[in-house]
């Protein structure tokens, strides 16, 4: 049996410009965190005493004996890829899926992780990132970026670029104590709304010249985010005053990116005094993210009492294996 634990990512800055049809061409660039709040996928070989040959738990359970029975598109093509049989496989996680943390994309390298330590083979980070960008991408033919699977996989506070050549991940380097005082700053509550981050991309989909320029300045923005952060001598409210400025560039980028529910918590929160925000992901509902100096704090939870708020800490850890005990399988002569 295998479980392996993935974090869940909150972006900041540069969304949009990971997708690879615009930073193929102009480069792009996010800077975004894993957090501890993580999904669990176990793993074992289901014994051969069953009418079905595998069984899956997510939001629902299936009872199959192929590939093609298999309804969960990233289940299906991650077993089919890595030529998995077998299976009992439960998913459980923290927080809702389709609600911008990068939900699915932390599933889709958890379940792989979890596949090659079944298989007794080591993966490492980058190359659970590529192929989960892959499976989710070229396989499950979902749109969006690469941003979600990199972080998960790699976990931390990090800049992550991108060009023509791939990506490379850079941890950004703040003292502890300033990385704790940002944590300190930021609030999350959930909306209620959840959403598929590929639909909300189709809505938006890239390519008017518009776009391209809002994507260019929200790339611009990933640099002067970074020098924030960086420099001691500079004042961290300025990330809030910049998240408020990304957030309402990217509300222009396409009408499903906000709802006027969404606009309107938002404004409650800024009016009750945080300084900036975002919402969580590609848009249309999940978690809202407020920068709060904290003797401010009180009046925006009051303010969105009605909201489930949520506590959090930054993590280091990426997609881990928590348990591991390996089993003696031997596959079926007709698979």
């Amino acid at each position: 049996m295998i479980i392996t634990k993935t974090p869940f990512r909150m972006s900041f800055f540069g969304g949009g410009t990971d997708i690879e049809e615009y930073f193929k061409k102009n480069k792009g660039a996010v800077i975004s965190t894993t957090f501890d709040k993580y999904c669990y996928v176990t793993v074992r070989h289901l014994p051969r005493f069953f009418e079905y040959s595998t069984h899956l738990t997510y939001s629902k359970m299936e009872y199959v004996n192929s590939y093609d029975e298999i309804e969960h598109p990233v289940i299906r093509e991650a077993m089919k890829m890595l030529d998995m049989h077998e299976l009992r496989v439960t998913y459980e996680s923290d927080l809702p899926a389709r609600s911008g943390l990068g939900t699915s994309s932390s599933f889709a390298v958890g379940i792989l992780n979890a596949f090659y330590a079944l298989k007794g083979k080591y993966a490492d980070k980058k190359r659970l990132a590529n192929e989960a960008i892959y499976l989710e991408r070229a396989l499950c033919r979902e749109t969006g970026g690469w941003q979600d699977q990199i972080a998960a996989s790699f976990g931390g506070f990090n800049r992550i670029n991108f060009d023509a050549d791939g990506y490379e991940v850079l941890p950004i380097i703040i003292s502890p104590e300033r990385k704790k005082q940002l944590n300190n700053h930021l609030l999350m509550f959930f909306t209620g709304f959840t959403r598929f981050s590929s639909d909300v991309q189709k809505a938006n989909a890239l390519g008017k010249e518009e776009k391209q320029a809002q994507l260019k300045e929200m790339y611009s923005l990933v640099d002067t985010a970074q020098q924030v952060l960086t420099d001691k001598d500079s004042d961290l409210d300025k990330f809030g005053l910049l998240l408020d400025h990304t957030w309402r560039l990217k509300r222009q980028a396409g009408t499903a990116v906000s709802t006027d529910s969404i606009n309107e918590l938002y404004e409650k929160g800024i009016k009750a005094g945080a300084l900036g925000g975002k919402l969580l992901g590609a848009g249309g509902g999940g978690f809202l993210i407020f920068y709060v100096r904290p003797e401010l704090q009180e009046s925006v939870r009051a303010a969105l009492q009605d909201l489930m708020y949520i506590p959090f800490e930054f993590e280091n850890g990426g997609t881990r294996i928590i348990h591991y005990s390996p089993e003696n399988y031997v596959p079926k002569e007709n698979g």
